[in-house]
């Protein structure tokens, strides 16, 4: 037996190895899926709003649920899910419930979705100063809570509301938070 004959099926061995290692490194690169709800807003103070802050507050609350969805994908920190493909179930489980305080169901909304996690998200405002934005993430297999966040804004006003986004963005990166 010659050294090339000897040689060969090592090679290939080794080269096969190598390519298993590069296909297992690109599968856990892939970021995983997450549905992310529109946030909800639990206001203390609606009964002193007036028409135009309450129509600002919608405004404001579409922004940012987009904004997370966005930096949540421009980061590469997931794969976000388009809602659409379970918007009749939303709209059903909204009619009854908080998102936030339904027991669950946020589970049933991710897996018609096919989603990895599911994030639940809502702004309190104490006051037109005091509000808080907050989110929670599940694994939808589980159903267990992976991480939640909680920011706290001074000011009723969209850069307060966008730095709070970016802010808690932020802090989900840099803890890997996505990776769990």
């Amino acid at each position: 037996m010659s050294v090339q004959q000897l040689l060969l099926p090592r090679v290939l061995l080794l080269l096969l190895l190598g390519a298993l290692c590069l296909l297992s490194t690109a599968r856990a690169a892939e970021p995983k899926s997450i549905a992310v709800m529109d946030f909800e807003l639990l206001n203390d103070m609606k009964d002193y709003d007036t028409p135009e802050v309450t129509a600002d507050q919608e405004r404001r609350r579409k922004m940012i649920s987009d904004l997370m969805r966005s930096e949540l994908q421009n980061r590469g920190l997931y794969r976000v899910l388009d809602n659409s493909k379970a918007a009749g179930l939303i709209t059903k489980l909204k009619k009854t419930y908080n998102l936030r305080d339904c027991s669950g169901c946020e589970i049933d909304i991710g897996e018609a979705l096919g989603a990895d996690r599911v994030m639940i998200a809502w702004v309190q405002k104490v006051s037109n100063l005091i509000l808080n934005l907050n989110a929670e993430v599940k694994d939808v297999s589980t159903g267990r809570i992976v991480y939640n966040k909680s920011v706290d804004l001074r000011g009723n006003t969209d850069t307060s509301w966008t730095r709070g986004i970016k802010y808690m963005v932020d802090s989900i990166a840099e803890k890997e938070q996505n990776l769990k």
